[in-house]
């Protein structure tokens, strides 16, 4: 009937779809072919340059074609030409990103570009992705592309953080955002102490933990927040450092708190006065990896090497990766050793700590009205551990064994959280106690689940472990198998 639209039946719209495609892949074969022709008769030229971008427009993730477009650039010798082409260059880059935001080639098209250009703009660029951030505040190709153009622009890095906060104020949603400022605070604000090491002075970090729980309290179902907060409590990657070190006789083990590359690490036992005893090199990984967190030196020769001074010996290491280290060794037996408890928060001072309690109050005051809230659940727990882990070491257990309800696709996530912690007060307790390194007794530990921090385990005499833990006899015998004939000392027996 006239002045009706004719509505399409589902059958006919999938068989014009379906033509539509097969046009589609038709120019865009035929396309490709006159591309491979021309490069492989070398004609880099205006022609290559349009038929690429016939493609690119409608994909821009092509790596392909716009290698090619970068030979067609260095093949232009006039310098006048050549600045025309970049201009050029930069202008279709950021159509095709118009296209597609997250594509990586065309960024990474665009900073070659730039590198090569005598006459890049560069405070430009940084309007550019300010532009695009309008866009998708939360676009990570454009947040990485912006710290680029920042550092090249000489933009003060003040001025990038108080970007940071103004993108966060209009969405709490932001991880980029959030990222971006935790790249920055530590710079900007650096903690001058020397001990206890936090990300930035206790100023700054208390009006950091005050916004983030305003963010986070704003949508406790967020993530982004919550991970932030994580990262201020110190949560994240352990610094590299040496967590345990022993020699006996002819034979010595070092454990670090990361996988390292020794390489041509110096280490030597000395006395107080830096009197070297003995130097210990061609050190080995335990595990046979390039980088390990277990190290293992046996003298090739029977020659003993005991220390002449037992209990004035002292440990020095030179190593790239880390600050150099003199470690006053304890004496046991015929043998000396080093052990440092593993520890994943950082350790606060009082004005922080009266925060952390404050912010631990307001979560569990959520939690009266959202008992399931599994941030603020998680957070809870985090914030004991870094206020006093020993203290609140039942009731962290016990919020990680609500949230495998709360939570349960990620059930084993907090089994594996929990054997973390339980660990982390064995090896403490053992480290107060007059055990260490004859045995470590884990027995009555019911609720260990996994064997975390096995580095750690490498002074031992002995490990006495669980019943629960009989999945984890056969790994613990080949740490004994690997290690036996280098470190005659470690013996683990399971009970």
């Amino acid at each position: 009937m006239h002045g009706r639209l004719k509505v399409r039946t589902t059958e006919e719209e999938r068989e014009r779809k379906k033509k539509e495609q097969a046009l589609k892949v038709k120019a865009y074969n035929s396309t490709m072919s006159k591309i491979q022709d021309k490069r492989r008769r070398k004609e880099l030229d205006d022609e290559m340059l349009q038929l690429t971008s016939q493609i690119l427009l409608r994909n821009p993730d092509v790596t392909t074609l716009w290698n090619i477009r970068r030979e067609c650039v260095e093949k232009k010798t006039n310098l006048d030409q050549k600045n025309g082409v970049y201009d050029a260059e930069l202008n279709f880059s950021e159509q095709c990103l118009l296209v597609n935001p997250k594509s990586y080639n065309g960024w990474h098209h665009r900073c070659w570009i730039l590198e090569h250009s005598p006459n890049a703009n560069w405070e430009r660029e940084v309007q550019l992705c300010s532009k695009y951030l309008k866009m998708d505040e939360r676009n990570f190709h454009t947040w990485d592309y912006r710290r680029y153009v920042a550092v090249r622009a000489q933009v003060s890095r003040q001025n990038e953080l108080d970007f940071c906060t103004e993108k966060i104020k209009a969405n709490f949603s932001n991880y980029s955002s959030w990222h971006h400022r935790s790249l920055l605070l530590p710079i900007l604000y650096p903690y001058k102490g020397d001990t206890p090491k936090q990300a930035m002075s206790e100023s700054k970090l208390r009006e950091e933990l005050e916004m983030v729980l305003t963010a986070a309290f704003t949508d406790p179902k967020d993530s982004s927040a919550w991970f932030y907060q994580r990262w201020l409590l110190g949560y994240s990657r352990q610094e590299l450092d040496v967590c345990a070190f022993r020699h006996d006789n002819n034979h010595a083990v070092i454990a670090f708190t990361n996988p390292i590359i020794l390489g041509n690490a110096n280490i030597a036992l000395t006395d107080s006065n830096n009197s070297i005893h003995i130097k210990l090199k061609n050190w080995k990984p335990l595990n046979g990896t390039e980088a390990d967190t277990t190290w293992v030196y046996s003298q090739s020769n029977k020659a003993t090497h005991l220390v002449p001074d037992i209990n004035d010996t002292i440990l020095n290491i030179k190593i790239p990766d880390i600050e150099e280290k003199r470690i006053v060794l304890k004496p046991y037996n015929k043998s000396v050793f080093y052990f440092k408890q593993p520890n994943q928060s950082l350790v606060f001072t009082g004005s922080i700590l009266n925060e952390l309690q404050s912010q631990l109050e307001s979560c569990q005051s959520l939690l009266e009205y959202e008992p399931d809230s599994k941030w603020t659940l998680l957070t809870s727990a985090l914030l004991m551990r870094a206020i006093d882990p020993q203290r609140y070491h039942d009731k962290s257990l016990q919020i990680l064994a609500t949230l495998q309800k709360v939570d349960a696709l990620r059930k084993n996530y907090y089994l594996d959280m929990s054997s973390k912690w339980i660990l982390e007060k064995g090896l403490s307790d053992w480290a107060d106690s007059q055990d260490v390194p004859k045995t470590l007794d884990l027995r009555h530990e019911e609720r260990l689940n996994a064997l975390f921090y096995q580095q750690y385990f490498c002074i031992v005499d002995n490990v006495l472990l669980p019943e629960n833990l009989n999945h984890c006899i056969n790994e613990v015998k080949n740490l004994i198998h690997t290690s036996y004939s280098l470190v005659v000392f470690i013996l683990v027996r399971i009970q």
